[in-house]
């Protein structure tokens, strides 16, 4: 399979001040869908973005000036992007997107890519689409009309003929021939994204890891402090690998023998047994241990992968020995169970000069062998016979397999484009408000009202043949700068209004269902600890990335409330038991209401009420944040996680880099008198759910760190600050209450 090309061009390099700011992103993508009478299609498409309208061609426009889409529309407020994650598509691994309609999900439709790169790549090209229409409806006013939920994107597109559906199955066959110009490409945008968070955490790990050796270029470490618990201890090999993350994190996920005994001294037969939603799946191998040890029996084992993206690009896998039904124990092999262990792939800024990319590795596993100690303090022992050893070793041989392979650790080859596009239909003419473009992105791809979908098998394979001749010269990858506006925010010490009378906050007035802790040996509790545990942009963080340690939060967190529901509940705070409702609640200035929606059997609810002692003064940010639009407060709002104590797998699992909440999971605001409920559905992305399932699995033994922020953007912002932070100790999923709706 190959990988799908995508690009931002350069818009707006001679189009006046009405086109400053116009980015323009495209390449290859597959279209997914099920016609009316069931059968699934897979159409290789041409997928164009241009500011806030999408454009989906059978064609590349670049090389057909005079074709016209097949589909068009714009994006709207109301448009969600999920990562679905990997799914095997007629025989070949893709990475699937679903679009869906906000406000009517059964509405929704699907594109695949070859790679978890591209699939970000396109998530971020249509997020900015979103905020460059969001950004034209506050200079237009008289805009706002044209996009509401009938004219939303519905990528769907049920093919009404059987004609057409006998026409894709030769196109069903052919999901892997794209245009071979266009292989191993990246549809990423240069520059940082939106919740780019830099290469550091953004909360202090725990860990104390100490090098203890160097082996083929790769290096050994320890966690000294695993010492003191006594349960095994925790190593990790590290190496840098010449290659991008997407490439990296493929290979490692690639079953293929030959491929896998190129670099693998164990796990080198694998089966793939059963994938689940995307980002999970289960791993049938099996290895001859006369590689390694004088015993000849043979050994098999099942573990199962579980892989995220970061905001950042990073790819954490985590792999857990595991049993499956279909793959019980094997006459003549012996079972063995993997170590726990742990994948990092995270992306390396290129040095001056160089233009090949780099990405770091980190292997980390749990290992129980009373040999470790023996092996760290001589040359050779039988450790170098084990199955630690052979794991440790292999992102040594992960660097050298991509080393001897020049195709995996080229830079993406690309051109960068500044003149004006306007010599096919996606013109800046064809889109200004006048026109009959009046579709949204949802219904223009559900659409079939071009006939260049009725085209014979013949037309099709004259497509594909002409397609592979795509040029790369006209592919064009350069994003301007989306030119927001943004006022000046006071400093972060006005954030309150200096000018009123603080209040008397009394934590005895309120009570939530979750009680507060007396200290960090309590259990099924909260407590509000600092700031000094997490991260945050520093007053030169625009100029050097420099990060400063958090000061005390501006917001005192009052009650916590742990909820058990029959179904998600948005705008929690106008229940009627709720504390906003209470009369000392209605006498605070200001309380932010966080509800946190967990997915589980039942469904749990955890809302946190932050309060201020004097008003929100009017020209902050945090003012801002509160009167601005879903757009701009999905943009700027932030969560650090970082789990205090705990096992270390579930503390690899979430990590410590902030997250924009908005960017990664459905975010609803409600501002009504003197509050703000920001209600977060973790069951809107299969990474999340995934994640707070191992969580939840784990919870009675945790102590989960959150701090809240609004992410600063201007130097005027800058630094940030903290608005609240909880601590959760010990957690009791049986305690929650059952909130009666």
């Amino acid at each position: 399979m190959e990988a799908l090309s995508g690009g931002a061009g350069g818009g707006g390099g001679g189009g006046g001040s009405e086109e400053k700011g116009i980015f323009e992103y495209f390449g290859w993508v597959y279209h997914l869908g099920v016609n009316s009478i069931g059968h699934q299609y897979c159409h290789l498409r041409f997928l164009f973005i241009r500011g806030k309208c999408v454009a989906m061609y059978k064609r590349d426009p670049h090389q057909n000036p005079d074709i016209k889409p097949i589909r068009q529309g714009v994006v709207g407020p109301t448009l969600m992007v999920e990562d679905l994650g990997r799914r095997k598509v007629n025989d070949g691994d893709f990475y699937v997107i679903r679009f869906y309609n906000r406000l009517d999900e059964d509405r929704k439709g699907e594109i695949a890519c070859a790679t978890a790169g591209e699939a970000q790549g396109w998530m971020e090209a249509f997020d900015h689409a979103k905020q460059q229409g969001q950004y034209e409806l506050t200079r237009r006013g008289s805009a706002r009309d044209k996009l509401n939920k009938e004219m939303e994107i519905n990528l769907v597109g049920h093919r009404p003929r059987v004609k057409r559906y006998t026409s894709g199955l030769r196109k069903l066959i052919r999901i892997g021939q794209g245009p071979e110009t266009l292989l191993r490409l990246s549809s990423k945008f240069f520059g940082s994204p939106d919740g780019f968070e830099g290469d550091g955490g953004d909360a202090f790990d725990a860990h104390q890891w100490k090098c203890v050796r160097t082996m083929a270029g790769i290096r050994i470490f320890e966690d000294v402090s695993s010492h003191k618990t006594g349960k095994g201890i925790l190593a990790k090999s590290v190496g840098v690998i010449d290659a991008t993350a997407d490439s990296v994190f493929e290979v490692f996920l690639n079953t293929e023998r030959q491929q896998r005994y190129e670099w693998d001294m164990l796990m080198g037969d694998l089966e793939l047994i059963e994938s689940y939603d995307g980002h999970y799946d289960v791993v049938y191998g099996t290895y001859d241990p006369k590689y390694l040890t004088r015993w000849h029996s043979k050994r098999d084992f099942v573990f199962s992968r579980q892989w995220f993206r970061a905001q950042d690009g990073t790819y954490t896998i985590l792999l857990f020995p595991a049993i499956h039904k279909k793959k019980p124990p094997r006459s003549g092999f012996r079972r063995t169970k993997i170590n726990p262990s742990t994948w990092e792939i995270r992306h390396l800024n290129t040095p001056m000069g160089s233009n090949g990319p780099r990405c770091l590795v980190t292997h980390t596993l749990e290992i129980h062998s009373q040999s470790w100690h023996r092996w760290k303090n001589s040359q050779c022992t039988k450790f170098e016979k084990s199955i630690p050893y052979a794991l440790l070793s292999q992102v040594a041989g992960l660097r050298e397999y991509i080393g001897a392979n020049p195709t995996l650790h080229q830079q993406d080859a690309t051109t960068v484009v500044h003149s004006k596009i306007s010599s096919f239909s996606m013109s800046s003419a064809e889109y200004e408000e006048d026109t009959e473009v009046q579709d949204e992105f949802y219904d223009a791809i559900a659409a079939e009202s071009f006939s260049s979908d009725e085209e014979s098998d013949e037309e099709d394979e004259k497509l594909d043949k002409k397609d592979q001749r795509v040029k790369l010269k006209n592919v064009s990858w350069a994003m301007t700068t989306l030119a927001l506006k943004q006022t000046a925010a006071p400093d972060v010490r006005e954030e309150l209004d200096p000018h009123t009378s603080p209040v008397t906050i009394d934590s005895s007035d309120f009570n939530g269902s979750l009680r507060q802790g007396k200290d960090d040996n309590d259990t099924n509790c909260w407590t509000s600890p600092s700031g000094e545990r997490f991260m945050i942009r520093g007053k030169n963080y625009l100029k050097d990335n420099s990060k400063v340690v958090g000061g005390e939060p501006l917001l005192k967190l009052i009650a916590v409330d742990w909820l058990k529901v029959d179904k998600s509940v948005d705008r929690i705070a106008l229940h009627s038991r709720s504390l906003v409702q209470s009369e000392a609640g209605k006498k605070l200035p200001f309380i932010l209401v966080f509800n946190l929606q967990v997915p589980a059997k039942p469904n749990y609810s955890l809302v946190l009420h932050y309060a201020s002692y004097r008003p929100i003064h009017k020209d902050s940010l945090l003012a801002k944040f509160l009167d601005g639009d879903d757009m701009f407060r999905d943009s700027r709002f932030k969560l650090i996680p970082s789990i205090v104590k705990g096992y270390w797998m579930v503390k690899r699992a979430v990590g410590t880099k902030a997250c924009l909440m908005g960017k990664a999971l459905t975010c609803k605001y409600f501002r009504q008198d003197n509050f703000l409920e920001i209600d977060v559905d973790i069951g809107s992305s299969s990474v999340a759910r995934s994640v707070v399932g191992l969580v939840l699995g784990y919870v009675t033994s945790l102590v989960v760190d959150l701090a809240i922020l609004i992410e600063a953007k201007e130097e005027a912002e800058l630094p940030e600050y903290i608005l609240g932070t909880v601590r959760l100790n010990r957690i009791r999923l049986e305690s929650a209450v059952q909130l009666e709706v």
